[in-house]
């Protein structure tokens, strides 16, 4: 059987922290010719007396360096995601900052940029959450059902087929099948497998795990 592993934040620091202010990253920033990571205020600021990467000295651009950098939100998310508190505390310093200076121009004019997102609505789950999970029979994959939907059959057997749990989303994978087993009176003879869409899940994934991995949203 796989074991989770934990290992602690420190260990990633060196993946999740701009070199040039030493915090973790804001509005991640990769530059193309490297893919060295910054804030996005670190390299800009940065890249207004200099032309070549502060980490490697790989040139940027020779007169606008400005054009060689690009957001990066999936390392952005990773960052979020991996360090607790850290959007939230973000959050709130854009609501702080936009409450006194109100004729501030807001960057993009995005909710996020003005500090107006939860970590609900940002997606972002805690070990300690409740994860309200939905569950089906599985009945083949999605192409096999395509002919039963125009009928009717398919939403019929859905509502028949349906149970709702809710969930710490600490909770395994494996957990959630021996629940399944006891409350469905499964027999031991038969292996019991969750599945998210068509593919089998890994009995250590937590459903946090699962919220992370998978296109999975509230």
């Amino acid at each position: 059987m796989h074991r989770t592993t934990r290992i602690k934040i420190t260990e990633l620091n060196p993946h999740l922290m701009c070199a040039l202010c030493g915090g973790y990253f804001i509005d991640a920033t990769t530059i193309v010719e490297c893919l060295h990571s910054f804030c996005k205020t670190c390299i800009v600021r940065y890249l207004e007396t200099n032309k070549y990467c502060p980490m490697c000295d790989v040139q940027v651009h020779k007169t606008r360096p400005l054009l060689s950098i690009r957001s990066d939100k999936t390392l952005q998310d990773i960052v979020y995601k991996l360090v607790p508190g850290l959007f939230k505390d973000e959050m709130k310093r854009r609501r702080d900052f936009y409450a006194a200076y109100p004729m501030a121009e807001v960057p993009n004019g995005s909710n996020e940029d003005r500090g107006e997102v939860s970590e609900q609505d940002k997606g972002n789950l805690t070990d300690d959450e409740i994860v309200s999970l939905s569950i089906e029979f599985y009945e083949g994959s999605r192409e096999e059902k395509k002919g039963t939907v125009e009928n009717g059959e398919l939403e019929k057997e859905k509502k028949n087929g349906v149970r709702f749990l809710r969930c710490p989303a600490a909770m395994t994978v494996m957990h959630l099948a021996k629940f399944l087993r006891n409350k469905m009176d499964v027999p031991s003879k038969y292996k019991v497998e969750v599945l998210y869409e068509d593919e089998p899940l890994k009995e250590y994934y937590t459903l946090m795990d699962i919220a992370y991995i998978y296109p999975w949203r509230r």
